[in-house]
């Protein structure tokens, strides 16, 4: 099987939008007038969960920070390779970072603007759970799983629930202490990590780079799916439930975005694409942040939004929907994406973190100190993002 690893061609790159801001003032002001006219969709990527120390793929430039990334293929996984295996381990020691960062600035803001409905939805790529995390911190009376798997939807699956290859699904943390059981020297380096504060970097798809350290993954013990041994079944693959490269996006996946095309096409939908990290493939999946459509009495502006998602359900498509919808689009982007140079795009060129919580209180008003809730939210999320040289040039080979 050959399947090759979607990037930004130079031409792309060298591209210039035909409208930029990188004014922190000015961007502010015009995402504010935009939100404000309420019904946004939001689609959100990597870039947005720098600020909780999770690092993206892309630099400012476009280009993968570590030259030398190379994803885990998903026939490599269900076909129990020796990669699939070697990532397992990976996955094991990369998922205690995800699994316990916390929600930053732009999560808790634009958490507020869905608790105020001036969001209707939410798009992500991301597999981290910090949107969900930042209303459940701060909401949870008011938003159960229920409400929150209809207002925010996962493009590409989420880290926190594991599945094996026949469809028994399991709690990741359960998961998690399974293999520690079966890995007790694994389980005592893992605790070692985190210990000293040596834990190795860990991408947004929950893998790390732990080559350079000489790792032999030979010993590491992946047991078997308890549901599968009730039926009478030995089977050892499994897999996080995300979408990897190679991999189509599950079909109820597939019909919910199609579902949110039709509501953009029957309302008066905008949309924000902001801190988009451009692209980065999971199958096709490209990886960006959020930016919002929605539309304007003017037919102006729309936020625009880069890549995302796999197949024929990308951020391309998806932008290029709200265009001929005459929906107006925002791009909330640091460096190059696909989008720039398209018409009828403004592009704010500033982190989604510099402006989100003073974009949502300039939109929410005095609600924020007439709700305890919008005022939490508001006043909460950390600022811990990654050094830009950390771990760069470490090797990320898939296995």
């Amino acid at each position: 099987m050959r399947i090759s690893v979607p990037g930004i061609p130079q031409a792309v790159l060298d591209a210039k939008p035909i409208f930029s801001v990188k004014s922190v003032k000015e961007a502010t002001e015009r995402l504010s007038e935009f939100l404000g006219f309420g019904n946004v969709t939001v689609l959100t990527g990597a870039g947005v969960s720098v600020d909780s120390g999770i690092r993206a793929y892309r630099g400012d430039d476009g280009r993968y920070m570590n030259p030398n990334y190379k994803p885990i293929f998903w026939h490599e996984l269900v076909d129990s390779s020796e990669k699939g295996h070697a990532f397992r381990l990976r996955s094991y020691l990369g998922y205690p970072p995800v699994r316990d960062a916390r929600p930053n600035t732009t999560h808790f803001a634009l958490a507020a603007l869905q608790h105020t409905s001036h969001i209707s939805r939410i798009i992500t790529q991301n597999v981290d759970g910090l949107h969900h995390k930042a209303l459940r911190e701060t909401a949870a009376l008011h938003w159960n799983s229920a409400r929150m798997q209809e207002n925010i939807l996962e493009l590409h699956g989420t880290l926190h629930h594991v599945h094996c290859n026949r469809g028994h699904v399991v709690d990741r943390n359960t998961f998690q202490d399974r293999l520690s059981a079966a890995n007790p020297k694994w389980y005592q380096y893992a605790e070692e990590l985190e210990r000293i504060g040596m834990q190795p970097r860990t991408n947004p798809d929950g893998d790390v780079a732990v080559e350079q350290l000489g790792i032999s993954y030979n010993d590491f013990v992946v047991p078997n799916c308890p549901e599968c041994l009730l039926e009478d079944h030995q089977n050892s693959v499994l897999k996080p439930e995300v979408v990897f490269f190679g991999e189509s996006i599950p079909k109820v996946v597939k019909d919910r975005s199609y579902a949110d095309r039709q509501i953009m096409w029957e309302q008066r939908t905008h949309m924000v694409f902001s801190d988009i990290e451009t692209s980065k493939p999971v199958i096709s999946y490209f990886s960006w942040v959020p930016l919002s459509l929605r539309t304007r009495p003017s037919g102006q502006w729309i936020p625009r939004c880069t890549p995302v998602t796999v197949f024929d359900i990308d951020a391309p498509r998806l932008l290029k929907h709200a265009l001929e919808l005459k929906k107006p689009v925002i791009l909330l982007n640091v460096g190059p994406s696909r989008a720039d140079g398209l018409p009828g795009i403004v592009k704010l060129d500033i982190p989604s973190g510099a402006i989100m919580r003073d974009v949502a209180r300039n939109v929410i008003g005095s609600r924020e100190t007439e709700d305890p809730i919008v005022a939490e939210m508001l006043q909460s999320g950390v600022i811990n993002p990654t050094s830009a040289d950390e771990d760069d040039g470490s090797p990320r080979a898939a296995g």
